[in-house]
């Protein structure tokens, strides 16, 4: 687990890094209903997730029904 991440954000990083193979768009919404969380906590904790996942990149890519974030790994 990254160093600095909190438990959310260490959840949230590796749910992103098991699924990034499979799939290149995130919604906020879909990550915290799989998760547990709000779509506010996801969205919350994102950025400092990109910032860890050096192996990810993570951006913000469109807000309609919610966030949605391009991964690529």
């Amino acid at each position: 687990e990254p160093t600095g991440l909190s438990n959310k954000q260490a959840q949230i990083l590796t749910y992103l890094r098991e699924n990034a193979t499979e799939q290149q768009y995130f919604k906020s919404r879909l990550i915290a209903d799989d998760l547990g969380l709000s779509a506010k906590e996801v969205g919350a904790n994102m950025g400092a997730v990109a910032d860890a996942a050096t192996d990810l990149c993570v951006e913000k890519w469109g807000y309609s029904s919610g966030t949605t974030w391009m991964v690529t790994a």
